[in-house]
Order: structure tokens, then C-alpha cells, then sequence
């Protein structure tokens, strides 16, 4: 297993302060309490109650792929790490 040569966290961040926004959004891999894998996301404005999903997957090489297509869809969108 090559989980440790993979990030398991990424914190990104949008701000743009002439359109008003500053959004965070956060990505973890990570076993939970059932041996299973899961990506646990969370996201929001900079400073105000956040969201947050879970999604469990087979394997933590599942689970990176799922972050890293993420981590493409949300820089296209204007976030940066």
C-alpha cells in the first residue's frame, strides 16, 4: 500500500473580495470507525457554519482518486490550495 506517498488532506480555498467570496473547502482520506475508507469533505464560507459529507469507499486508493478528481473540479472553479 502507497497511501503515505499520496496527501490524505487538501484544505483549498476561493477568495475574491469583488464578488464577495471567501469559501473554503476541506478533503480528508481516512478509516472510520468500521475499518471502512471514506473522503470526508467539508465546505462553506470563510467564518460561518460549514457542511459536511462523508462517502465510503472499497479501498484508499478509491478514496484518492475520488479527492484528486475533486481537487481538478474545484480549481477549474477557482480554488487554490
Amino acid at each position: 500500500m502507497q497511501l503515505n506517498l499520496f496527501p490524505t488532506t487538501v484544505h483549498m480555498r476561493c477568495i475574491d473580495p469583488s464578488r464577495n467570496k471567501r469559501r473554503y473547502y476541506r478533503m480528508s482520506v481516512q478509516r472510520n470507525l468500521f475499518g471502512e475508507w471514506e473522503l470526508s469533505r467539508e465546505w462553506g464560507r470563510i467564518g460561518h457554519t460549514s457542511r459536511l459529507r462523508r462517502d465510503v469507499f472499497a479501498s484508499p486508493g478509491c478514496a484518492l482518486d475520488a479527492m484528486r478528481d475533486l481537487v481538478i473540479r474545484k480549481t477549474r472553479r477557482g480554488y487554490a490550495a
